[in-house]
């Protein structure tokens, strides 16, 4: 029997291991399943080298819980180790076995690269026990335990079978670890996927029955380790299902497997994505050689594809001890730049290919498109090529198709294309047909990302311009038009200008006198196109513009002096009914541009019951 002190260049290693080496102490059944999946593994690469004899047996990794004794028990079949093997790894922290073994077995799927790994099993255990068989046949089996101290025990006993047995004595303050949800819960959280099957065991539970099939916990062959080619939209959407049972079937997905200059393979879905919908990021799962890593993933994959669903798996990504620090590695931004590449020649692939489903889908693939085109000049340069605008009439046409259908009659005195747009075309109805008149394109630009989008995109492409259908009155929309001057007289005109000018509060009101169609509304309310932006971003946003959202509402009021209700209205002897009319006038064309609210709303609506029932009465 050997009795000795653990090499370690700090006095007691435990105390800092508990505390310090890792912010989750769950990880600990991760760390310990993950050495029996690589002793697993190395045994299975030794036997067909022929550097090991005997039997492969039954590979399996059992985590057995007993309440009771308060015990955890993982136990694979792996290679084991012998006595020396044991003092080598077990008793000099930080001298990794994996790390030996990768520089000798290059191509061995080895997962844990840290000799830190097993000491994990001390967070939540005041002893741990180990039991040991190598696969040389002359070794002995070996027993090593320690309680958390510096001290150790390790001597030889009586022959087992290959492979290694960790038995955790469970300490008190870790005692919701010994609950069956939450052990199980950990095991399928982060061995989901492991390549050794795995099978969890209650001591306490009702024996399985002879003829009741023994189920693993984890699924050994993920579609994302399989050929792309060697799959259907079957198999896609099943796995879709198994990570994540109550999502809807995605759109499309993205099978990513690169082998150079990085080692990369997954498969990234695109969700149904709704107008209402709460953004949901975190859904990409981070693997390391099957072994989950974490849902943050924000250095890996683009910001703007945070909100795909999927998995992504690399042994390439570089991982501290707690497997959590990503940030700068030179792979770490290739495989972000290889994802945003993958993604752009999907899109364009399927756009190419099958542009009546591309359309149908563009609802849920606008977001990412946009906000891709925002934030990723080498994504735009793509994106150009399949970004659609749907116009009112639910037609497409990509950036190069509305220039040319829109390149005659809406260009505006300086040579900019424009591009109309509406962000509620049923409130903005009124102007959509006044542009349609014209035979003017008004698109639809109602998502949340659109303000900003528009924006953006006005710098990055060349001489264009995007203005809101109610920016302005229909004439003046494309380019300032001269004389659209009233029929009525001078005099006529400075009355009518008088009458409409109001003091309405919250509001900054412009009056002009136009003679527009007689078909055309009475009164036209429009925000200028650059304040309501302001106002927009202000209010979204923050920062610079956050005044422009304290400040009133620019409105200008385009009275049409052609309308025949102004010959009526001009001649009204009571003064009092002519400033009721004038003000529902301007409260009909306010209340199209949604700003009329509050008590100024209920005003309109006494006023109009009021004007009805004075008529009524004077009617009779």
């Amino acid at each position: 029997m050997q009795k000795g002190q653990i090499r370690v260049q700090t006095e007691n290693i435990f105390p800092i291991i508990k505390k310090f080496l890792y912010s989750d102490h769950e990880i600990f059944l991760r760390e310990l399943v993950s050495n029996a999946t690589d002793a697993t593994q190395k045994i299975k690469t030794l036997l067909s080298i022929g550097e090991a004899k005997g039997d492969l047996g039954e590979l399996r990794i059992d985590v057995t819980l007993d309440a009771k004794e308060k015990t955890i028990t993982i136990e694979d079949r792996g290679l084991g180790m012998t006595k020396d093997e044991v003092d080598k790894y077990l008793n000099q922290v930080a001298f990794s076995g994996a790390e030996e073994f990768v520089t000798k077995y290059k191509d061995a799927s080895i997962i844990g690269h840290f000799g830190l790994g097993f000491y994990s099993a001390f967070m939540v255990a005041a002893k741990v026990e180990v039991l040991t068989q190598s696969y040389h046949e002359e070794a002995a089996t070996v027993y090593w335990s320690c309680d958390g101290s510096p001290e150790f025990e390790l001597y030889e006993v009586e022959k087992k079978q290959r492979g290694t047995k960790i038995i955790l004595h469970v300490h008190e303050e870790s005692a919701d670890f010994l609950e069956v949800g939450k052990l199980k819960g950990i095991l399928e959280k982060f061995c989901k996927f492991l390549p050794i099957p795995i099978y969890f065991n209650d001591i306490a539970a009702e024996p399985r029955k002879e003829d009741e099939e023994e189920k693993s916990i984890n699924n050994t062959n993920p579609i994302w380790i399989k050929k792309p080619s060697e799959l259907t939209k079957e198999d896609y959407e099943k796995f879709y299902r198994e990570l994540y049972p109550f999502g809807e079937t995605p759109l499309f997905w993205i099978h990513l497997n690169v082998d150079y200059p990085f080692n990369l393979t997954g498969v990234l879905y695109f969700p149904k994505i709704k107008q209402s919908y709460e953004i949901q990021k975190d859904k990409i799962q981070l693997y390391c050689n099957q072994v989950f890593v974490t849902d943050e993933v924000k250095d890996i994959v683009p910001e703007f594809l945070m909100l795909l669903h999927g998995v992504i798996d690399s042994p390439d990504i570089p991982l501290n001890v707690s497997r959590s620090y990503l940030q700068g590695d030179p792979n770490v931004k290739k495989i972000n730049a290889h994802i945003t590449k993958k993604v752009a020649d999907k899109l364009d692939e399927i756009f190419r290919n099958e542009r009546t489903e591309f359309e149908q889908k563009w609802e849920s693939l606008g977001l990412f498109v946009k906000y891709g085109m925002m934030t990723d000049d080498k994504f735009l340069e793509k994106a150009n090529k399949f970004l659609v605008m749907e116009d009112v009439d639910a037609k497409f046409y990509t950036v190069e198709e509305y220039k040319t259908a829109t390149e005659a009659i809406q260009k505006n005195k300086d040579g900019k294309q424009v591009v109309l747009y509406t962000t509620n075309p049923v409130q903005q109805d009124a102007y959509i047909q006044a542009c349609k008149t014209k035979g003017y394109i008004v698109v639809k630009m109602e998502t949340m990302v659109d303000a900003a989008f528009l924006n953006t995109m006005e710098m990055k492409w060349e001489n264009t311009q995007f203005v809101r259908v109610d920016a302005d009155i229909v004439d003046n929309l494309i380019d300032k038009q001269e004389g659209n001057e009233s029929v009525l007289g001078k005099e006529e005109t400075e009355k009518l200008k008088e009458l409409f000018t109001l003091q309405i509060p919250e509001l900054n009101v412009t009056t002009e006198i136009k003679g527009l169609s007689v078909d055309a509304a009475p009164v036209v309310a429009t925000r200028p196109e650059f304040m309501r932006r302001m106002k927009d971003m202000g209010a979204g946003g923050g920062g610079m513009t956050a005044f422009y959202a304290q400040m009133p509402d620019e409105v200008t009021l385009t009275v049409n002096g052609n309308h025949p209700v102004f010959q009526t209205l001009l001649k009204e002897g009571n003064e009092a009914v002519k400033t009721k009319q004038v003000r529902n006038l301007a409260d009909l064309a306010l209340l199209s541009q949604g700003l009329l609210k509050g008590a100024e709303l209920t005003n309109f609506i006494n006023r109009s019951v009021e004007m009805m029932q004075s008529k009524e009465a004077a009617s009779v």
